[in-house]
């Protein structure tokens, strides 16, 4: 008989964690092993299998939830731009998830308010949770730049930059408080793996890395002529790609990197015919000042585009300041082209230094303008992209993570 795992996740494919549980999802659908369902408090596609509120006012009540707690955020004052969820409003789920059939109830990003602190402790269900950043483990931050997670939340070692009400204390002390039976943790990659050991509320939980699976057969290049004749793009130019949910504006993606790192390139003579290209974001009205033009391509929800414009570049640059893995890597990968990223979190785990790409010094946009020439160099045979696929098909496809997560989950069980 079939396993059932239901997957929570706050929603079924808006942002990266989504994107990952969704297609971990999919994955299991597609072992054949198992039965599986998402259920979400945002519903955006048609997925049969995707389960959420299904009445106005139960949709309603989903969408202002994560409104209802702003206020309270906004008592702290701090210079960590990231999200922060105090996740404090009870929800239905816990009854719905006790009475089910399931085998396990494995959660992803179940932040937005959709489950609280208090819900999580009071599932009575084999639980599994793939974290897809640091929210577990920290307070009420998504990603810490202090060691306060590592170290235990205390007023003594508050950051200087934080003033008002310390929501990131009060909210990791009401995990210290709810969670009192450890759950099997996965993460993505070494680096967050290492992260939840050195935690002060985490190390001594039990946690695995399995990577975030990709569709290999969805994800796969596209001719280089056709994909930039199709999106519009220069045919003869080297083209250099920059991509995130939330584009340039997100602040620990690195974009203000990367464009440091281009400035540098400018006094290339080489790299005079130099042209960049954008995802995740429209152009905006006062764009960047940089020597080379740049193409906006816009907020791209269809995985076929998306992997014609992975398709249509040279390489792809992912100057993040901290990555739990790096899905627009791994993305890039699969469709052959190669990246270029700062040897840091989980993309340590996805780019094989001078072999599928380029690792840079941590934070040195001297050594990421580097690399970009060093692949640039190097793309006449395309070997890095082949070599990039060939290893996401080796340890990122689908058919390997199922089976990765067959095993935890048999050990759950």
């Amino acid at each position: 008989m079939k396993k059932k795992i239901i997957h929570l996740n706050h929603s079924d494919n808006k942002g990266g964690a989504a994107r990952a549980c969704y297609r971990i999802h999919q994955s299991l659908l597609s072992s054949g092993t198992f039965d599986s369902e998402m259920w979400v408090n945002q519903v955006n596609s048609s997925d049969p299998t995707v389960t959420g509120p299904t009445s106005m006012f139960d949709k309603f009540l989903a969408k202002i939830r994560p409104h209802i707690v702003k206020p309270l955020i906004k008592m702290l004052k701090t210079q960590n731009p990231i999200i922060h969820s105090p996740q404090i409003l009870p929800s239905n789920w816990v009854k719905k998830i006790n009475d089910s059939d399931a085998d396990i109830i494995h959660l992803h990003w179940v932040q937005g308010e959709m489950l609280s602190i208090a819900d999580i402790g009071r599932i009575k269900k084999p639980l599994v949770w793939t974290l897809h950043d640091m929210w577990a483990f920290c307070g009420a931050e998504h990603l810490a730049w202090d060691d306060r997670w590592r170290d235990g939340y205390q007023h003594p070692n508050r950051p200087l930059h934080e003033t008002g009400f310390d929501i990131n204390l009060w909210s990791w002390r009401r995990k210290q408080r709810f969670w009192k039976k450890k759950i099997k943790i996965i993460t993505p990659s070494r680096w967050l793996t290492k992260c939840v050991k050195d935690s002060f509320l985490m190390h001594n939980w039990p946690v695995s890395v399995i990577p975030n699976p990709i569709d290999t057969n969805l994800w796969k290049p596209t001719e280089k002529k056709i994909a930039r004749d199709k999106l519009g793009l220069p045919i003869n130019a080297p083209l250099i790609l920059f991509g995130a949910l939330g584009g340039a504006q997100d602040f620990h993606k690195g974009f203000d990197l990367l464009l440091k790192a281009v400035h540098k390139l400018s006094d290339d003579h080489n790299m005079k015919n130099l042209e960049l290209v954008v995802f995740g974001q429209d152009a905006p009205k006062s764009p960047p000042s940089v020597a080379f033009p740049i193409h906006y391509m816009g907020h791209l929800e269809d995985d076929f585009k998306l992997s014609m414009v992975y398709s249509a570049v040279d390489v792809m640059v992912v100057p993040s300041r901290q990555e739990t893995f790096g899905q627009t890597a791994s993305e890039a990968q699969t469709c052959e082209t190669p990246v270029v990223a700062f040897n840091i979190g989980g993309l340590a785990d996805i780019v094989i230094h001078k072999k599928t790409g380029y690792l840079a010094k941590s934070f040195d946009t001297q050594d990421l303008a580097t690399g970009i020439t060093w692949v640039l160099e190097h793309r006449k045979d395309n070997q890095l992209g082949k070599l990039g696929r060939k290893e996401s098909i080796n340890r990122f496809s689908s058919e390997i993570v199922s089976t990765q997560y067959e095993k935890i989950y048999d050990q759950t069980l």
